[in-house]
């Protein structure tokens, strides 16, 4: 039998006490900060899907690579785990302090065994000691990862709530600017805009830039973007809230916004965008 295959043996034969040991430890290091974040079994019932999986890639003899086909499984327990804490509002240290609590409970296995030498003893310390370091170093990357799609996906969520596209009258839509626009931005405002224009038939839409704080060659650039695709949708677009200093930033800049209808504020271009689709206010 093979050193590994012994080892996940031993360790097998004191299961219940290094998991034992393990909540132990656990309840000490995240006690106050997993309570309220996680179910009263959650942990329990992790860890003991951790360890069974560890044990069959320990049993596998390949204790040097855990990005090895053998700790698959492993790596796959990590990731889900990783990415639960990051949605229960945990720390990529409080996630790997799942991993490093493991290591006392398996160290007073393989040292209370009688049956082996100071030499394997020793061995075997340093096998689980290198495996648990980096699989809680896995974990911690798993959990940046996850942490990063949480925040890529709510960035993408605020700029949609951040471009709420308005329909203001019978064809006229409208989209209200707050702040600055961005590469990023300017494609959320491009797709909400041209999907609304599609949804509702409409024939104007009104731009209202009063909240964007300044104009620079990029934001113009952008704006301009945003007009030539609603024009190539056949709709008419009308620029508001334009007010002297950026108008005089515009013309500092040189940016060509020949043939772009612009007024100082929302009523006027309502009123123009009224007129343009052949309706009437009722009086």
């Amino acid at each position: 039998m093979a050193a590994e295959e012994k080892l996940a043996a031993l360790l097998e034969r004191h299961r219940e006490k290094i998991l034992a040991q393990w909540l132990r430890e656990l309840a000490t290091a995240t006690g106050a900060s997993v309570r309220g974040r996680l179910a009263g079994d959650t942990v329990a019932r992790q860890a003991d899907e951790f360890f069974h999986a560890f044990m069959a890639a320990l049993s596998s003899g390949n204790t040097n690579d855990v990005g090895g086909d053998e700790w698959k499984s492993v790596r796959t327990f990590l990731e889900q785990l990783s990415a639960e804490r990051v949605r229960a509002g945990f720390s990529s240290e409080e996630t790997a302090t799942f991993i490093f609590s493991l290591k006392r409970g398996l160290f007073e296995a393989v040292s209370g065994d009688k049956g082996r030498g100071a030499a394997q003893v020793a061995e075997d310390l340093w096998t689980i000691t290198e495996l648990l370091d980096r699989l809680g170093l896995y974990s911690v990357k798993a959990f940046q990862r996850s942490r990063e799609e949480v925040i890529n996906r709510q960035q993408a969520e605020l700029l949609e709530l951040s471009t709420p596209v308005v329909k203001l009258w019978e064809g006229i839509l409208a989209l209200p600017l707050i702040g600055t626009l961005d590469s990023a931005r300017t494609q959320v405002v491009m797709e909400s805009l041209l999907q609304k224009i599609v949804e509702t038939e409409s024939q104007v839409a009104i731009i209202d830039i009063t909240g964007v704080p300044t104009v620079d060659t990029l934001v113009a650039q952008h704006l301009l973007k945003t007009i030539t695709a609603l024009r190539l949708m056949g709709a008419e677009c009308i620029v508001s809230g334009v007010r002297p200093q950026i108008a005089q930033t515009i013309v500092q800049l040189g940016v060509d916004l020949e043939g772009v209808t612009t007024k100082a504020n929302l009523a006027d271009a309502l009123a123009l965008a009224i007129k343009r689709t052949g309706r009437a206010l009722a009086g």
